[in-house]
Formats: C-alpha cells, structure tokens, sequence
C-alpha cells in the first residue's frame, strides 16, 4: 500500500509539473516576425510583446529602428488586438495603427492577421508568435 501512495503522488507531482510547464501566459507575450505589405520602413517587422498582469507592452522594429508602443488593447470575447506607435523619419512624425485577429490560438505558434495604417500608406499586416 505504501509503494502504491509513493506511485500515485510522484504521478501527481509529475503531471502539476507538466501543466506548469505548458502555460504560457498571455497569449500576446512573446517574440513575433511577420510582414507588414507594402510599407516603405521594409516589409519585414519584428514585434516583441510582454504582459505584466496589467498592460500589454513591447516594441515594433522593422529592421531599423525600435518603435515603442503607446497603445495596445486586445478584446478577449473575439480575439481582436489593437495597437499604436510614435515614431519619426525624415519627413516628420508617423503614428502607425494596427488591428487585427488572434489566430490559431490555442497553437504555440499562433498569429495575428489585419491591417497597418500611417501617414505615409497602409497594407495587409501579418505576423507569427515564435
């Protein structure tokens, strides 16, 4: 009976472990590459997002500069995100919106698809969580 207890609580303890380790937090934290069409900074862009149990931070870098976000919202009742950032180039400031979906959410690799707008154009935004 005793051998049988130590079985069943080293199982326990196994599988709390194993659930520790597959949360991940808030579905938005983490590092995101994808392309953002059309935009003249590059059609690459990074995007590394955090969540500290009350605002979701992080930065945009399309390949040259970091762009720190002042704004970033989701909707969790459909999945919908909602982010602004400050920026300048040589022909003045630049605040760049993005809206899109949270996609494929219960996947490690999950994305967010939508659109881009700024002064200087817009396009179709895309990016994959790595």
């Amino acid at each position: 009976m005793r051998a049988l207890t130590l079985v069943l609580t080293l199982s326990l303890v196994a599988l709390a472990g194993g659930a520790a380790v597959a949360q991940e937090g808030h579905p938005l934290k983490g590092s995101w590459i994808g392309t953002w069409a059309g935009n003249k900074a590059g059609e690459d862009v990074l995007m590394v997002l955090n969540w500290d149990g009350k605002a979701i931070t992080g930065i945009i870098n399309p390949g040259t500069d970091n762009i720190t976000l002042k704004a970033a919202t989701l909707d969790p009742d459909k999945w919908l995100v909602h982010f602004e950032a400050d920026t300048k180039d040589k022909q003045g400031a630049i605040t760049y919106v993005i809206d899109g979906k949270l996609e494929n959410l219960a996947m490690h690799n999950r994305f967010i698809t939508g659109t881009w707008k700024s002064q200087r154009g817009s396009g179709a935004f895309r990016i994959q969580r790595q």
